[in-house]
């Protein structure tokens, strides 16, 4: 092993942090005895070699060694050496049309080049994974499946094999990768999809282990969702209760079927062993006969798609396997937290099989908020956790009638299981209004906590901190008299400061310690982050008694982070109005202030105190005609909060809407439609920003709202308006980004939408 290791120029070979003459030693390490040494060389090999998924060319120069590593049966933890190379090796570029058009000139071309060039080395050397599909190493048999469907140019080959193997194999996890890695070709390679799919089918009914079934489901709704069952929610619900009553599995283990009279001396045989072959090595409850007629679909031939005609049976348990020793690795750090949390439960993997057939369902609501809600009542509180954080997608993805699911995960917190708790909690949090219906259930949570304020970690109380936010911000008065406490906090935490103004006029008790609070700040560099939330809170309850404070604040402002401080107080004052007359004189000096945003607030603070919008339209006109963007928005944003009163402005705005900066032309043509009462300029430019860049609709939906009834006074924006409340799909959705108040903006668009559209019953 490791022959011309030192053959290789490594050190003029590069990884993510400069020469790779440390590679070497962290191949050697892979093929220590000592598993502590072998883990630290795959956490190196992580970090270095593929750092973040990369490729470089001293990755490319390990690939041989690592096949050469994966082949040996004296090298322990193949199963991660497999994973590795199917990372390496897994980056498709063949769908993108933008990295298959680089040239040498452009700046991503060496990368793309690796890739392509990692993918072909590991799939010339895949065929070492073909004979590992029974090897010995539990750990090989559960990574080498994905590695084959995702590696291997011949994808028949390996869904025969895979299909064969599955006839003899113990385990119940590599079981469950044998049926996704067959899923997997079918979503590959579109010619097998149909033929894949039929057996997927008859293996979701015909198969003994309620684990297999519910697997085949899930790849089943990945390659062909529209042949799914018409009842696949009750099938999931009575397979999960299946694998409830069959007891507890350890890895390594098989569904262990009571009375299924199953032999164990086959269960090892080798990818060679044929089907027919591996039926007369046992009885007719063998494990080569997990399924009758086993040899009508696990032949090279494939299945012909004929049911069998007796049960498809289950195979014996094995001897569970040793768990893999902690050491102190950043893989081994990200690993420990999942194995903590699936320690213990026989069907760990459920929520797995479960994710997969929530993702492929896709844009079944209906379907998904069904089979959510029978896992949330499901008696097993580990199902109940997976389903809570299942929740998440489904709910920050999809709009419906979530009431029930909602109420039942707000159950869960008097579970007393903290985990539970502490997963029900902190996906309410994110629920703001839609989450009225666990109201009752999260004031109960908050008052019977005597920290209720404190935050999540470990060793702490998982979750109360959650329910308070929650709590808050579904508007609830319950959380007034816990909110009171934590004010009184040293260092109260910052979203349960945010939350404050979504309790509305029930929020008023607070100021007294809201006002107390930001009076006792020191005007140092912390003023901006401590400041901005008890000043937004203030602002928003109208709480003209906390004038003083907030004048402190104004006049002490600090270098570091002054805008934003001054932005923040002058808010406050404009949102006091003409009681807050006494500011006057100090706002008026930062109208003159260099920066933009600055200016724009001081104007709309001194027109909300002294009602002149002429002492300060003209310099914001001024900022209208200058080339800055950012300015320019600020201005427009103060010039349409004074109405009518800035129609002299409407000749700058107008030169907004044809700007570049799409949100430069929504901010003047919403002023526009302010100043001017009128949509008939502005619509066009509204209309086309909706559809360019939907974050923009939000904004456009609340202008419309103002202005009355769409049918009347913007027939043409009417079927936008109904076509986003028709539509199933978050408007803010963007794949891998997610933000906290992603749900509320969407749920604020459609009220706003109603609204525009003169339906008021729902808000």
């Amino acid at each position: 092993m490791f022959t011309g290791i030192e053959e290789v120029d490594w050190a003029s070979l590069g990884h993510a942090y400069g020469p790779a003459d440390d590679v070497p030693a962290l191949l050697r390490g892979l093929a220590s005895d000592d598993p502590a040494e072998r883990e630290r060389a795959l956490d190196g090999m992580y970090g270095t070699v593929h750092h973040q998924g990369d490729v470089y060319d001293s990755t490319l120069a390990c690939i041989p060694f690592l096949l050469e590593l994966v082949a040996c049966p004296e090298v322990q933890d193949r199963g991660c050496v497999v994973e590795l190379l199917a990372s390496i090796g897994g980056i498709d570029l063949s769908g993108d049309d933008e990295l298959q058009e680089l040239g040498p000139e452009d700046e991503e071309f060496e990368d793309a080049a690796n890739y392509a060039m990692a993918a072909a080395a590991v799939a010339a050397g895949a065929d070492v994974f073909l004979g590992l599909v029974g090897d010995e190493d539990r750990e090989v048999r559960l990574a080498v499946p994905g590695a084959l469907a995702s590696l291997h140019g011949d994808p028949v080959r390996v869904r025969d094999l895979l299909r064969e193997r599955l006839t003899v194999e113990r385990d119940s996890e590599v079981r469950l990768a044998l049926v996704e890695a067959v899923g997997r070709i079918a979503l590959r390679y579109e010619s097998l999809r149909e033929e894949t799919a039929g057996w997927l089918a008859w293996l979701s009914g015909a198969a003994q282990d309620p684990a297999l079934r519910l697997a085949a489901l899930a790849q089943l709704a990945r390659c062909a969702p529209g042949r799914l069952p018409d009842d696949v929610v009750p099938t999931v619900t009575r397979l999960l209760a299946e694998l409830r009553r069959s007891g507890p599995r350890t890895p390594g283990t098989g569904a262990g079927t009571a009375g299924s009279g199953a032999g164990t001396g086959a269960g090892a045989s080798g990818p060679g062993v044929g089907a027919g072959a591996a039926m007369a090595a046992g009885g007719p409850n063998s494990p080569a006969n997990l399924w009758n007629s086993a040899n009508s679909w696990a032949s090279p031939g494939g299945w012909d798609g004929t049911p069998p005609t007796a049960p498809v049976h289950s195979v014996p348990p094995a001897e569970p396997v040793e768990l893999r020793p902690a050491a102190p690795t950043l893989v081994g750090q990200l690993r420990e937290p999942r194995e903590e949390q699936r320690a213990g439960r026989g069907t760990a993997w459920a929520d797995d099989l479960l994710r997969t057939l929530h993702s492929a369902l896709d844009d079944r609501v209906d379907d998904r908020i069904a089979l959510v809600t029978a896992q949330l009542r499901s008696p097993d509180s580990a199902q109940r956790t997976d389903a809570v954080w299942m929740c998440g997608s489904l709910v920050r993805t999809w709009r419906g009638a979530y009431d029930e699911v909602v109420r039942l995960v707000g159950a869960q917190l008097r579970d007393p299981e903290p985990r539970l708790r502490a997963a029900a909690a902190s996906w309410l949090e994110g629920l703001f209004g839609l989450a009225a219906p666990a109201a009752d259930d999260l004031a109960a949570r908050v008052a019977a906590d005597p920290a209720p304020w404190a935050p999540d970690w470990v060793g702490g109380r998982p979750g109360t901190a959650s329910a308070l936010l929650a709590l808050t911000r579904a508007g609830d008065a319950r959380a007034v008299p816990a909110l009171a406490r934590a004010l009184e906090q040293p260092e109260p935490d910052g979203k349960l400061l945010y939350a404050l103004p979504h309790l509305g006029e029930a929020g008023g008790v607070l100021v007294p310690l809201l006002r107390r609070r930001l009076g006792a700040l020191p005007l140092d560099d912390e003023l901006g982050e401590q400041s901005g939330p008890l000043l937004l809170a203030l602002a928003k309850l109208r709480a003209v008694e906390a004038l003083p404070e907030v004048l402190r604040v104004l006049r002490g402002a600090p270098a570091f982070r002054r805008e934003w401080v001054l932005e923040s107080a002058l808010r406050a004052v404009a949102a006091f109005g003409p009681a807050a007359r006494e500011a006057a004189g100090d706002v008026r000096v930062l109208l003159d202030d260099a920066s933009a945003g600055t200016v724009t607030a001081a104007a709309r603070a001194l027109w909300a105190v002294e009602g002149d919008a002429g002492a300060v339209l003209p310099r914001l006109r001024a900022l209208l005609r200058a080339p800055d963007a950012h300015g320019r928005r600020s201005a427009a944003w103060a010039v349409g909060a004074f109405g009518g009163s800035a129609r002299a402005a409407a000749p700058e705005l107008r030169a907004c809407l044809t700007a570049p900066d799409v949100w430069l032309r929504v901010d003047a043509a919403t002023a526009l439609c302010r100043v001017t009462g009128d949509l008939g300029e502005a619509l066009p430019v509204l209309l086309a920003a909706w559809r360019e860049n939907r974050h923009t609709r939000v904004e456009i939906a609340e202008c419309l709202a103002e202005l009355g009834p769409a049918d009347r006074q913007a027939p043409d924006a009417a079927p936008l308006l109904r076509a986003e409340l028709a539509c199933a799909r978050r408007h803010n959705v963007s794949a891998g980004v997610t933000g906290d108040h992603d749900i509320h903006e969407d749920e604020r668009l459609l009220a706003l939408c109603r609204r525009a559209l003169g339906d008021t019953g729902r808000d």
